[in-house]
């Protein structure tokens, strides 16, 4: 140890024994986050100070030197621990102290979770179920293709692509198929048998897999009504229940009238779009909800939104066609 640092250290320990440590540890008044700066300030400040008059410079043996730093050590911890106590340090996003429950149990604060409307998956025909990624890709390209009035070829086409954008020719010709027809060219039955494992398969079942999926979501998100047949009915499962939804078509006179009625697993809202117009109803709770359109001339097509924000942030897009 140099002269300096060993003379720092006599006069921080000199400080620490004189009588004025002790009173003032009970009554010491600290600055937040200031404790240990003031006490080395002042140690710092005694090294070239005089000694005070009718004091007695103090001198310390070799060997008495570790028990007066476990003394020093000992004051430096009681003064933080007397800071922290009185200032506890905050979180950056706080401005006061919060008390935090130990758990929630609250339906309010439950994490929301996402594509609750997944779950239609296992309402679908298929020879085996697709991973959990292609299905919620192939659901969101089925959403934007809905409302499109491009055949239905086309769209299962340009719903799949993006998984193979390299075999525009067989996707074609497999989807040619899948629409004329249940898909059994490409030994569906005969499929490896594993759960959900997509990437195991060759990439024509693949494409076969993915085209029958995007055609049976298509198909459930379309609402068909007429003169002739004036009401469709539809099932959605959702992760909190099952969504039905039944579309009517009235025609009282000269007056048509759309109708739906849905029956909801969880509070949401209602949209029915068509020709410039809306309606729009919501409900706090589960139960039934109706919504409907009227005038002299009804529009060939209609959307209808459902939103439920409990259990996901995207809405379930319909489109209702009207054929008379």
């Amino acid at each position: 140890m140099n002269s300096d640092s060993e003379s720092l250290q006599h006069q921080c320990l000199d400080w620490l024994l004189t009588d004025n440590v002790k009173t003032n540890e009970e009554s010491v008044e600290c600055e937040e986050n200031d404790g240990v700066k003031n006490l080395l300030k002042e140690a710092t400040a005694s090294k070239s100070s005089e000694p005070e008059l009718g004091g007695m410079p103090q001198t310390f043996q070799l060997g008495e030197i570790p028990t007066v730093q476990d003394r020093f050590q000992a004051v430096l911890k009681r003064r933080l621990q007397i800071q922290v106590q009185d200032h506890p340090p905050l979180f950056p996003w706080e401005t006061h102290l919060i008390e935090y429950p130990d758990f929630i149990d609250e339906p309010s604060m439950t994490l929301v979770p996402t594509w609750g409307w997944m779950v239609q998956q296992s309402q679908l025909n298929l020879p085996r179920p697709l991973p959990e990624r292609v299905f919620r890709q192939l659901l969101e390209q089925c959403q934007a293709l809905v409302t499109s009035s491009v055949p239905l070829g086309a769209k299962l086409v340009q719903a799949v692509e993006n998984f193979f954008p390299n075999d525009s020719q067989a996707l074609n010709d497999i989807a040619g198929l899948v629409l004329r027809s249940t898909y059994r060219s490409v030994n569906m039955e005969t499929l490896p048998n594993i759960q959900s494992d997509y990437s195991d398969l060759q990439p024509r079942q693949q494409m076969a897999l993915s085209l029958l999926a995007a055609k049976q979501l298509l198909e459930n998100l379309t609402l068909p009504v007429s003169a002739t047949s004036p009401v469709v009915e539809r099932q959605w499962l959702t992760s909190v229940g099952t969504l039905n939804i039944k579309v009517e078509y009235q025609s009282l006179g000269k007056l048509t009238k759309l109708l739906v009625q849905a029956e909801l697993p969880v509070k949401g809202t209602l949209t029915l779009r068509g020709s410039g117009t809306l309606a729009m109803t919501t409900s706090s709770t589960s139960g039934y909800l109706t919504v409907e359109l009227g005038c002299e001339q009804l529009h060939p097509s209609y959307t209808l939104e459902v939103e439920f924000p409990e259990i996901d942030q995207q809405s379930l897009l319909f489109v209702i066609s009207l054929t008379i």
